[in-house]
């Protein structure tokens, strides 16, 4: 069957994560998405974890499906040619995705000089102009300060925001992909990283809290703010996490535990009602020293048989080892994944698209190219170039590729 976004033609100019994401979660839908890099290869192209060939495979990961051309964007002639890929007068085409400087050359004005209905989606730092990234705006979120315990600040690994951007741009970039198709209309579409940050805090309620109650949430540890929800080590030293929103799944813990009974008594003694999530949250350190023996007396393993099929809501935790290894939704069973050889490295699990489109069957997963992979093709295909134009454009160093390992 056709591929959901097959008629789609995106030209991506990137590097690290929210835009390569972003141009990757469309290609995993079927567009066609031409990266273009300088010569070697972006600031990104060698960044860790590194395979012991010496390719990145955070690079591979965040650009499978891609088609890769390289140039000498650092010269007139290069420049011209990455302007006429960008707006090649393709029915799907005339559409930029970049997280990079877009100014001169690259900008929405000069792009859409030759292109009226070019749509740009270009990601910025922060909405007042200055410069950003994922690590300086999650400081400031508010996030670091609530989580952990005490009031040292504590980052996580997660660059949440980068890829909540990447998302962000493949929305904006399908909105203003429809309108065009009505109306023929382009536009720029400006995205700033700040701005994730800061409509993700709002739309979570932490900005109205302060606001309106004069709160700023403060770190609970592994504690779930508002309902119960804390972790708990077992026997052979793992941890799992468990979680009780609903009364559903409140009172499943006490069913597989057996102790119904005596998590009971807490609300009575405490003046709260087990009934709901507040007072759940209000008695959580009592209803932990209720379950806590529970979990010490037992191994992963007990715990998981003990749980499974009562409703109770947890989940082990686990490094990245032990995801790969021990869970079976990052098995080959979860039809998400699938076997690909990545050129340059060797042959590994790699994920799909996440979504499951019950019209349409699941892509197959595409490696990531090797850098200038598609270089001549894109030439030929796409500006019409003949051999003998890109054999001279190769010999005097303006396009280049593919890159061998």
């Amino acid at each position: 069957m056709t591929p959901l976004l097959s008629d789609l033609r995106v030209v991506e100019v990137s590097a690290f994560i929210a835009a390569p994401l972003g141009g990757m979660t469309l290609a995993q839908l079927g567009a066609e998405v031409i990266r273009i890099d300088p010569i070697g290869g972006n600031i990104d192209y060698r960044r860790w974890p590194l395979a012991p060939s010496g390719d990145s495979l955070y690079w591979a990961g965040l650009n499978k499906g891609k088609k890769s051309v390289t140039l000498a964007l650092n010269t007139p002639e290069g420049r011209e040619i990455a302007g006429a890929l960008i707006t090649a007068p393709d029915p799907g085409g005339g559409i930029l995705l970049t997280n990079l400087p877009a100014s001169g050359w690259m900008g929405y004005e000069a792009l859409s000089a030759r292109r009226a209905d070019l749509i740009m989606l270009r990601l910025t730092g922060s909405s007042d102009g200055t410069g950003a990234v994922d690590y300086t705006v999650n400081c400031a979120s508010g996030f670091p300060m609530a989580t952990g315990e005490g009031a040292k600040p504590v980052n996580h690994v997660l660059p949440a925001w980068d890829i909540a951007a990447g998302l962000y741009l493949c929305t904006g970039l399908l909105a203003a992909e429809r309108l065009r198709a009505r109306t023929g209309t382009g536009q720029e579409v400006v995205l700033a990283l700040s701005d994730v940050m800061l409509a993700s805090v709002g739309n979570l309620g932490y900005l109205a809290d302060v606001q309106v109650n004069g709160t700023v949430r403060q770190p609970l540890g592994n504690d779930l703010y508002g309902a119960f929800g804390r972790d708990f080590p077992t026997k052979d030293g793992r941890r799992v996490m468990v979680v009780a929103i609903s009364n559903r799944q409140w009172k499943a813990i006490g069913t597989a535990t057996g102790l119904s009974e005596r998590l009971a008594m807490i609300g009575p003694l405490m003046g709260v009602d087990l009934g709901t999530e507040g007072g759940r949250f209000e008695a959580r350190e009592a209803i932990g020293a209720v379950l806590g023996p529970w979990f010490a007396a037992r191994t992963l393993d007990e715990v998981r048989t003990a749980f499974a099929g009562s409703g109770v809501l947890w989940g082990p935790y686990q490094d990245f080892g032990q995801l790969v290894a021990e869970d079976p939704r990052c098995s080959p069973a979860n039809p998400m994944f699938q076997e690909v050889e990545q050129p340059g490295v060797g042959r590994w699990r790699m994920p799909g698209v996440p979504l499951a489109f019950a019209a349409v069957p699941r892509e197959a997963v595409r490696p990531a190219p090797r850098l200038g992979q598609h270089t001549d093709e894109i030439l030929a295909e796409r500006l019409g170039l003949s051999s003998a134009e890109i054999g001279r454009l190769h010999d005097t160093g303006i396009v280049a590729g593919p890159e061998t390992a």
